[in-house]
């Protein structure tokens, strides 16, 4: 409720409290929400509800939205500042699971970045504040190498669509400018556009602000986010608290998950491999690389996604060190999407590998059996030693007859 209020609103407060009331508009809600934190009088929570439905005279005020903080609940999301809105303050908006960041904490749950429509440029302001755990957390976890400091619990912001339906990926609204605690946030850099004309985007990835954010458990941090509107769309933003992961944890756990058994591949390639009654060309057998097909290495570890419906595998350790360096999760064969939760570990080439060590290509048959395939070249150098073994033993014949006719 706080969160909604302007400046000359915030400043009437602060007075009324007899606190500071000058500053800009981020201090003057970062002093407002100290004041709800360290637990104010009857009287002032009386003056937020009457400065709040000055400012909403005609927005009906729910129970949850009069009940403000005190010192045993700290604020987290504020309502947006700039008009009466009819966008949902919490919409039902769920983000996609980074494989690289365990969630321990929603600090602010997706929230709308709801527009009054009669302006261009929107901004609004958000608040937050850390628990003595979350502190402790994020601190314990410092790194420093060299002349970087880097944390593995870091606070993480996010953006998406306000869409519903379905888990969403980052997304950020145009023209956006994020500052934390009256400091800018640099944003991930635009992609190179695809085609001519087309708006430049930025990568869909979340936000490390934990640099910029205050690790006190007294005084709140303020985001203040500001945007251009766009007709038909709206967006929502959250703050989670997540521990960052490496390849390895992530290899690890695919292992874990156990390998996909063999028969699974064998029934996949009698149905690739069955006569199509339709088709003229009947196919009878399916040749099958056994090199990863993004580093051209032989495969260690053979995965491909559930979703895939080739047999071709591809080498997990290199296709999970790829995504986290430039997270996309599409497959190298087919192209289509192949996230991490859908990877799985194909058990029979695990059998495969082990038991061919000395080729590069299998050939499956019909019957899900397999057999190497040899190059042309090894072929030629088989055929080459047969022939000139064969050469030998005819001229060893021959010499033999000779000295028998002595």
């Amino acid at each position: 409720m706080v969160m909604s209020l302007r400046v000359s609103e915030l400043q009437v407060l602060l007075g009324y409290a007899g606190r500071n009331k000058h500053g800009r508009k981020h201090e003057l809600l970062t002093k407002a929400l100290h004041l709800l934190k360290a637990g104010c009088s009857p009287a002032v929570h009386m003056k937020i509800k009457e400065l709040y439905r000055r400012r909403f005279p005609a927005k009906m005020v729910s129970h949850s939205e009069l009940a403000l903080p005190g010192p045993h609940h700290p604020a987290t999301a504020g309502v947006v500042g700039g008009g009466a809105t009819l966008h949902p303050v919490h919409p039902d908006v769920k983000l996609q699971r980074l494989p690289f960041y365990d969630m321990l904490d929603e600090l602010i749950k997706p929230t709308s970045l709801a527009s009054d429509n009669s302006q261009r440029f929107q901004e609004t302001c958000f608040a937050f504040a850390l628990t003595p755990q979350q502190v402790q957390q994020i601190s314990s976890s410092m790194d420093i190498s060299g002349t970087k400091c880097d944390f593995s619990v870091q606070v993480q912001l996010r953006f998406c669509l306000s869409e519903t339906s379905c888990p969403q990926e980052d997304h950020f609204p145009p023209n956006l400018c994020v500052k934390v605690n009256g400091k800018p946030c640099n944003l991930p850099g635009y992609l190179p556009p695809t085609k001519n004309g087309v708006e430049p985007k930025r990568p869909s990835r979340p936000i490390n602000i934990t640099s910029l954010v205050r690790l006190s458990t007294t005084v709140p941090n303020t985001i203040v986010v500001s945007w251009t509107a766009e007709i038909g769309r709206s967006y929502s933003m959250a703050v989670y608290l997540v521990k960052q992961q490496s390849s390895t944890v992530l290899l690890q756990r695919l292992r874990a998950k156990g390998i996909r058994n063999p028969d699974h591949s064998r029934a996949l390639i009698k149905e690739k491999l069955t006569a199509d009654p339709d088709s003229e060309i009947a196919t009878t057998s399916l040749r099958v690389s056994l090199l990863c097909p993004l580093g051209k290495m032989r495969l260690m570890i053979p995965c491909r996604a559930l979703t895939c419906s080739h047999l071709q595998c591809f080498d997990a350790t290199l296709y999970i060190q790829m995504n986290e360096k430039k997270p996309t999760w599409v497959c190298p064969v087919c192209d289509k999407k192949a996230p991490y939760e859908h990877l799985i570990i194909d058990g029979l080439f695990v059998e495969i590998l082990n038991s061919c060590t000395d080729c590069d290509e299998i050939q499956f048959k019909e019957d899900g059996s397999w057999a190497p395939m040899r190059s042309k070249k090894e072929v030629q150098e088989v055929s080459s030693a047969s022939y000139n073994n064969g050469l030998d033993g005819e001229m060893r014949d021959k010499q033999g007859g000779r000295e028998g006719e002595c």
